[in-house]
């Protein structure tokens, strides 16, 4: 579904730094001095487990939670100190956070209500906003009467209305069923391109960052492991935890120290190869279809457990059962060393 904006105002979106940052509970450091810039108009995604500090370092952005130390700059404009109404950013929470009692078009039209904005002047903009999503016949249901999309779209409206510089999503896709996941998945990149926006948007998924972001911010225990494209940061993770946390590569040690082989570029022969750094003899754990690729589970003396990708038809060709013994080998070309 696609969106037109072009009539609604929206402030020119600003690039986004955070220059060491850091958030303390007591003693505990949850983000760890952390420095990122995120350009104007970009989607970015702050990704990693729970705990990780991605949270905690969205809502130091929005202005929920005060930074320990260092500073968020928004446009060149140190904002860090300011209040989350003064900031130019809006949230959209992991929960929609709408008011079950006011109608779509009230939860929408909310805050320029307790900025002063008169009646007639809040609702005619709020109407806007949801025509603009596709809900304005459904501006006077309340939010218990509208599914998981629609709710979704009022919170996306309800955080435009006041014309934020950066929009910022804290798991926004988490409660939705899987296929309505991936249909607003769509949604969201369509909406941020569409309106030139700066989206800043935290997620535990890989497959999600993956998807939406043209920037992602892997986090671990309150640092950042690595920031880059997706493509980079899925054909070059930068250590052992991206390698790991991204999933569909393969952690071996080799002379070299660790070297990453994605699932997919590594092979299986039923003939030893000599063990080297492009060769692993191993036996099969176990067999799992996935549909247009079979996934082989499989360990050797050297790694505990390793994955294998072979497409449906090589598989059909000449399936491999628990227990077999297989060599595991892949092209010198393929192998991406870790830091240390």
């Amino acid at each position: 579904m696609c969106f037109a904006y072009k009539d609604f105002h929206m402030v020119q979106a600003s690039d986004l730094e955070l220059a060491a940052l850091t958030k303390r509970y007591g003693p505990t450091v949850a983000v760890d001095s952390i420095d990122l810039k995120i350009a104007a108009g970009s989607y970015c995604c702050l990704l990693g487990p729970s705990g990780c500090g991605k949270t905690s370092t969205l809502r130091m952005i929005a202005g929920h939670e005060l930074a320990s130390e260092g500073d968020v700059l928004l446009g060149g404009r140190n904002i860090t100190l300011l209040s989350a109404a003064e900031r130019g950013t809006a949230m959209m929470f992991q929960s929609y956070a709408l008011f079950p009692h006011l109608s779509a078009l009230d939860n929408v039209a909310f805050s320029l209500k307790m900025r002063g904005v008169d009646k007639p002047a809040r609702l005619k903009k709020a109407g806007e906003l949801l025509e603009r999503v596709s809900l304005g016949h459904l501006a006077h249901r309340k939010p218990a009467e509208l599914s998981g999309g629609q709710q979704q779209r009022v919170a996306l409206a309800r955080a435009l209305i006041t014309e934020p510089k950066v929009l910022l999503l804290d798991e926004p896709l988490s409660a939705l069923d899987p296929f309505l996941r991936i249909k607003m998945r769509a949604e969201l990149k369509g909406w941020q391109q569409s309106l030139g926006m700066t989206f800043v948007h935290v997620t535990h998924s890989q497959e999600e960052a993956m998807a939406l972001a043209d920037q992602v911010v892997v986090m671990n225990q309150g640092r950042i492991e690595q920031n880059a494209a997706p493509h980079v940061l899925f054909n070059q993770p930068a250590s052992e935890f991206v390698a790991r946390f991204m999933g569909g590569h393969n952690v071996i040690p080799s002379s070299r120290g660790l070297i990453a082989v994605r699932s997919d570029k590594t092979r299986l022969s039923r003939n030893p190869l000599p063990a080297g750094d492009t060769a692993m003899p191993a036996t099969v754990r176990g067999v799992e279809y996935q549909g247009t690729y079979v996934l082989l589970t499989l360990a050797s003396d050297a790694v505990p457990e390793f994955n294998v990708m072979l497409p449906e038809a090589e598989f059909d060709a000449a399936p491999w059962s628990s227990g077999e013994s297989a060599c595991a080998h892949w092209d010198a070309a393929d192998v991406h060393a870790l830091a240390a």
